[in-house]
């Protein structure tokens, strides 16, 4: 089981990695939008050295996980490491299979929130399994460690500070665009991250309310919680069911009680977090 979850994990890394370079490669580096990133550095970078987006992209992430290293100690973990390594992999494969790629539309707008809804997805699977694409984030961890900044803070900071950059190559109107690109990539990726934590807790009364109780735990493998409730009218004895539920299982949960149990009352709430034994439960039974 622990091999399965490795594996598991490495593909999503490598997924939402590819993610966020096909989208800084396709979608930013055409548009010449600098998003405050490392890539949007490089970008700023590439107009007074004269090197590969991909070797200088490569030459940042290694340095600075060096300087963070003994700035704030080796605590990266490795999908931090294997992240600020395979980001410049992916783009050294863009530029040799596609070398000229021209901007996705002739609007910069457009262009900029193609790149913020794409990078954010892919930041988005990254954060979920509890790591990131280091560069810049090396950066804020620096930073909160001597100037005690809050590492949302410092990634702000350091994100528009990128951004603001724009403006010794190109004309203010993309340096405005990127800086409020960056806001916006912000805003944009706490709603995927929330989206990815999202679960239902649903609450179920009903006279054969072992059904459900069977149905949650049997076949959807979740726990139940039972709860005696008496109704305000009559003061009758019932049973509550209730379960936390990702959306697929909910879904699956509310078509059974609507063809098994059709009298049955149900309530339904969104939960934005789960903590404790909820996923590993589930685990024990698979």
């Amino acid at each position: 089981m622990k091999g399965k979850n490795v594996i598991r994990e490495f593909i999503l890394l490598t997924l939402g990695n590819l993610i966020i370079s096909a989208s800084v490669y396709y979608l930013m580096m055409p548009s010449q939008i600098v998003v405050g990133s490392i890539s949007g550095l490089v970008m700023v970078l590439s107009n007074f050295l004269p090197f590969k987006i991909s070797t200088m992209t490569m030459v940042l992430n290694v340095s600075l996980l060096i300087l963070g290293f003994f700035l704030i100690g080796g605590n990266f973990g490795i999908k931090t490491v294997y992240s600020s390594v395979i980001i410049p992999v992916f783009l050294g494969i863009f530029e040799v299979v596609t070398p000229s790629v021209p901007p996705l539309t002739d609007d910069i707008f457009v262009n900029t929130i193609c790149h913020v809804l794409v990078v954010s997805f892919g930041q988005a699977i990254l954060f979920n399994m509890n790591a990131s694409s280091g560069g810049l984030d090396i950066v804020a961890k620096i930073l909160n460690k001597y100037l005690h900044f809050e590492i949302g803070k410092s990634l702000t900071i350091i994100g528009l500070l990128t951004a603001a950059s724009a403006i010794l190559v190109y004309d203010l109107k993309i340096a405005v665009v990127s800086i409020l690109g960056t806001i916006l990539c912000g805003i944009v990726l706490d709603s995927f991250i929330d989206g990815f934590h999202v679960r239902k807790r649903v609450c179920i009364i009903a006279p054969d309310y072992q059904k459900v109780q069977n149905f949650i735990v049997n076949d959807l493998k979740r726990g139940a919680t039972l709860y005696p409730a008496w109704g305000g009218k009559n003061n009758e004895e019932r049973m509550e069911v209730a379960s936390i539920l990702e959306r697929s299982e909910y879904a699956r949960l509310i078509q059974f009680v609507e063809e098994e149990v059709p009298h049955a009352f149900v309530t339904v709430s969104t939960v934005s977090e789960v903590f404790g034994e909820w996923n590993q439960n589930r685990r024990r039974f698979l």
